[in-house]
């Protein structure tokens, strides 16, 4: 094997690394909301799980040239968001919404998306999308990077609410062939789900 010091690489050749062996990587399609009321949606694949009790994710915000971005600032400024799921019916569209715009410029007109009204926070969500996850800020955390300029945001929702489409829940359960979720992997590179298999876990 080649063993390398992350100390004596670049950043850039970190990322790289980071992104191609890290795979798939669920997508966090995000909603949030500009004071004068403007929708942004942006995707992120670092996101995953934090707990169940209560439910929380968490988004990694990477900030781009030591500035925040906006669904960053945004999820500070309102305290919420709106997390959706990527999947094969909508990637395009999520595509479309990585589009470096202005912060009252809105991805989800720029992608010919609709939104839909969300229940308990006030940014709406996504209609495409089959899973979304309405969401407090519970904490943003500045990291990485160095002293005073941190490399990203770390935001960390508490959902309050969960949507899904009727077509994907099963006796409290979601049918992943139904949703055809997406994951991202290296460069301009995707994944579909691909096969599934089981296996027993030890007693």
């Amino acid at each position: 094997m080649i063993s390398i010091d992350p100390a004596s690489l670049s950043e850039r050749d970190n990322y790289k690394f980071m992104i191609g062996s890290i795979i798939p990587r669920p997508i966090a399609w995000v909603t949030t909301q500009t004071e004068s009321g403007t929708v942004n949606a942006a995707p992120f694949s670092f996101f995953n799980i934090v707990t169940s009790n209560p439910p929380m994710l968490s988004v990694s915000v990477q900030r781009k040239n030591g500035a925040k971005k906006d669904t960053a600032r945004n999820a500070e400024l309102k305290g919420e968001f709106v997390v959706h799921i990527v999947d094969q019916a909508n990637v395009a569209q999520m595509n479309q919404t990585a589009a470096n715009l202005g912060p009252e410029e809105s991805e989800i007109e720029f992608a010919r998306l609709h939104i839909t009204s969300s229940q308990v926070v006030k940014v709406p969500g996504i209609a495409e999308a089959k899973i979304r996850m309405e969401c407090l800020l519970e904490s943003s955390i500045p990291l990485g990077g160095t002293i005073g300029e941190p490399a990203c945001d770390l935001l960390i929702g508490r959902i309050v609410m969960f949507h899904i489409d009727d077509e994907l829940y099963s006796e409290g359960r979601i049918d992943a062939r139904k949703l055809q979720p997406v994951s991202r992997l290296a460069g301009t590179n995707y994944g579909t789900l691909g096969e599934i298999f089981s296996l027993d876990r030890p007693h």
